[in-house]
């Protein structure tokens, strides 16, 4: 069976880190080796350019944007290419629709640039299955905010910068439905959970039926 890359997408306080954990394990589970790995992050390039981008201070978003696509090629060519060519499934936290809802939704930056550097950096390494952990902004805000670890850039944020992204991600999602699945991640973790293995036993069950006999 051909290995398959999955991302994790959402805003802040979402839930994505015991999302991606809980998803490692079911797909462990299912006999299958799993890489996981994050962005901006999972080289040592990309979590020097994750700690500038989070960082307090002023950033013009056109550098935001760019470094994010940095971190991306390096993280390709580096962890996700070799990874899916051993056959080994690729869990990422955050991917290219990230940019389009941070940087497009959150920044104002066109779509149709962010569209174009993911052409020239992705290609058509996108992820197989994107799952949309979907929280209410205020809500979000709240749970990160309450961690204990102080805000970076990003989560200082005002209110209105996260109802554009969580707005983008909509979007994207309805753009893009037959990829991206949207989870209410205002749920218990437990029902939260649930969503999220049923989702990835419905792929997974997809992938082996493509699989000539």
């Amino acid at each position: 069976m051909q290995a398959s890359m999955v991302s994790f997408e959402g805003g802040e306080g979402a839930g994505k880190s015991s999302a991606v954990a809980y998803a490692a394990e079911c797909l462990r589970e299912m006999g299958l080796s799993v890489v996981v790995t994050r962005e901006p992050g999972g080289t040592g390039l990309g979590e020097a350019i994750r700690e500038l981008l989070l960082a307090p201070g002023d950033m013009a978003p056109q550098a935001e944007l760019l470094l994010m696509f940095a971190a991306r090629a390096q993280h390709l060519q580096q962890v996700i290419r070799p990874a899916l060519a051993r056959g080994d499934w690729v869990i990422c936290d955050r991917f290219s629709d990230a940019s389009y809802a941070y940087q497009g939704g959150g920044r104002g930056i066109d779509q149709h640039f962010i569209a174009t550097l993911e052409k020239g950096v992705v290609g058509d390494d996108l992820p197989h299955l994107t799952l949309l952990l979907d929280v209410p902004e205020v809500l979000g805000l709240e749970r990160a905010r309450s961690r204990g670890a102080g805000v970076d850039r990003i989560e200082a944020e005002a209110l209105t910068f996260f109802e554009r992204v969580r707005m983008a991600y909509l979007q994207r999602a309805a753009l893009y439905p037959e990829r991206i699945r949207v989870i209410d991640a205002s749920q218990p973790i437990d029902m939260v959970q649930e969503s999220l293995r049923q989702h990835l036993l419905h792929y997974h069950a997809a992938c082996r039926r493509a699989v000539p006999q």
